[in-house]
């Protein structure tokens, strides 16, 4: 992965910036952008709830003082208000092209594409499956030596009448074969409890060598721990220390996620080159991931009487003709049992509610 920021700071061409707005136009089509519809309903709010204000203000002073000049004071300031949500709208989307147009430079610079934005992208991590109004923004891309994408999320709960919206920003990594789903909860960006949006029961938690459960704690499935032990090796949970300590990490199908709950796709330098330091270095280890395999496949299809109980050596003796190499290993793929781990309720909204009854009664009886 080469890394260029120059497009990131240097000066930018307004006519370049426009053709470049224009472009992300035609590719997404036609319609208006979200900071374009912001700017129309903010406009159309001041029109529709302060002009009739203005107008009895203006009638009220007309009647009162007899003066005209009085009267035009109100209008005045409302035409001053209006220019200035005007100027302010168009300072908005005009950053937001600015943006878009150093990160598609940035994106092309460094052999990769952009994108951006894309509606409820279509990704097994855990935040990609919560709440609703999903999108993801400003997505870099890239495709050597692997698949790499990297953007800004966000996902909105809806709680009674309130609503919360979530920002997340992520990196995806895609691995050549689907794996054990294993979450390394970082300890260095938690407050109180997890900043993850699920929790997972506790007997998947499992305990590493080394210093690695003061930077991460663990997650796999129950029956997976060997499994866990084989993918992340010393010379891995090394690489996991040292690059990627602040960032959740999961690994679901044949995905690798990176969390955080920052931007990553931002026009800081710094940001991108410890991004790009963490996942360089981390994809030199991925290759030998690429060589599990889950023994329990092989045990299910021998059970259905599957052609993969051929590996049997007595079996494989049997036959009149040499099998080819890949029936002697259990085919890609990961048992049910250890596609995803078991979740576990998340008690601090439990415990809040009930500390607030309890206050409420306490101050009732008082």
């Amino acid at each position: 992965m080469t890394f260029d920021s120059r497009p990131l700071t240097e000066p930018v061409d307004r006519a370049a910036v426009r053709a470049f707005a224009a472009q992300v136009r035609a590719r997404q089509g036609a319609g208006p952008t979200v900071s374009t519809i912001i700017g129309i309903v903010v406009l159309s709010i001041v029109a529709v709830v302060m002009l009739p204000i203005v107008a009895s203000v203006v009638i009220s002073l007309a009647l009162s003082a007899g003066s005209p000049a009085v009267a035009a004071i109100p209008l005045g300031l409302l035409a001053l208000v209006v220019a200035g949500v005007a100027v302010l709208i168009g300072l908005g989307i005009r950053n937001t092209q600015v943006t878009r147009y150093r990160l598609g430079r940035f994106a092309q610079a460094n052999g990769m594409t952009y994108e951006p934005s894309v509606a409820d992208p279509p990704l097994p991590g855990m935040i990609f499956q919560i709440g609703r109004s999903r999108q993801a923004t400003d997505l870099v891309r890239g495709t050597r030596p692997r698949f790499v994408e990297l953007g800004n999320y966000q996902y909105t709960v809806q709680s009674g009448k309130n609503s919360t919206t979530y920002r997340w920003g992520y990196v995806a990594v895609k691995l050549d074969v689907p794996l054990p789903n294993i979450v390394l909860d970082a300890t260095g960006n938690n407050g109180f409890g997890s900043n993850l949006p699920a929790s997972f029961q506790k007997e998947q938690r499992l305990s590493l060598e080394g210093d690695f459960d003061r930077y991460f704690t663990l997650y796999c499935p129950v029956g997976y721990e060997r499994d866990a032990l084989y993918l992340f090796t010393p010379d891995i949970m090394a690489r996991f220390i040292d690059d990627a300590a602040q960032l959740d990490v999961e690994i679901v199908d044949d995905w690798l996620f990176l969390y955080t709950q920052r931007k990553v796709s931002t026009l800081d330098p710094a940001t991108w080159a410890w991004l790009f330091g963490a996942v360089g270095a981390l994809l030199t280890k991925f290759d030998q991931w690429a060589r599990w395999r889950d023994e329990r496949l092989l045990v299910e299809n021998a059970d259905a009487g599957g052609a993969a109980s051929v590996p049997n050596a007595s079996n494989v003796a049997a036959l009149p003709f040499a099998p080819p190499a890949g029936l002697l290993t259990p085919p890609p793929g990961v048992a049910p049992q250890g596609r995803r781990l078991k979740r576990s309720a998340t008690w601090l909204p439990i415990v809040v509610v009930v500390g607030f009854v309890v206050f409420w009664i306490w101050s009732w009886f008082d």
